[in-house]
């Protein structure tokens, strides 16, 4: 049973345009040891979205907040807002929430470094990393992250991991045939029930 220092809430577009850079996180955040947590895990209609995100971000101290879709929507004209929403929930757990919620440490990115000050420059300090739209990038944040935050735990380099992921990566199409699951709509539970199952096949 995955603990509260174990589990890792992903705050991130869940569009199709994303999914590489998506499961690119997922599997670094398996790859580090840690058990990935977000709002597709689970579709009931007992709670509302919003009660959903409060519990995970309860559930994990640690979070992934990817602010790429902070931008207007070409459909709409509007902004999406709901990632840097989430970061603030998440952000306000850390400073108001008592006992283990005040040890939550979060890694903040964003397709371009600076970007967020034009449109949320209130999180100024937090240090955002750029991943530029790069799964590889964006894998190499993450380790770093956790090497950084972990730094009596030997992690391969990023360049590994990212050619650890692709590996996984080509070969999930078989993996999906055998299971008879479709890789271009895979849920997010059968996806990291996957990927672990491939970490564990395939130690570093």
């Amino acid at each position: 049973m995955p603990t509260y220092d174990d589990q890792v809430f992903i705050n991130c577009p869940f569009t199709p345009a994303y999914r590489p850079l998506f499961r690119a996180i997922v599997f670094a955040v398996q790859d580090c040891g840690f058990v990935p947590r977000c709002a597709l895990e689970t579709s009931g209609a007992a709670e509302t979205r919003l009660d959903k995100i409060f519990r995970l971000i309860g559930d994990c101290r640690y979070a992934i907040h990817d602010i790429f879709m902070a931008q207007l929507d070409p459909v709409s004209g509007y902004p999406r807002f709901n990632m840097p929403l989430e970061l603030g929930i998440f952000l306000g757990a850390r400073r108001f929430g008592r006992g283990r919620q005040a040890k939550k440490f979060c890694l903040i990115r964003d397709r371009e470094l600076y970007r967020f000050q034009q449109f949320c420059s209130d999180i100024s300090g937090q240090d955002p990393q750029a991943h530029h739209g790069d799964p590889a990038k964006a894998i190499a944040c993450v380790r770093n992250w956790f090497s950084g935050e972990w730094p009596g735990v030997r992690y391969p380099g990023g360049k590994h991991m990212a050619a650890r992921s692709a590996e996984f990566t080509e070969a999930l199409p078989l993996i999906c045939d055998a299971l008879r699951l479709d890789p271009d709509d895979l849920p997010f539970n059968d996806f990291t029930d996957v990927v672990e199952e491939w970490i564990r096949s395939n130690p570093r």
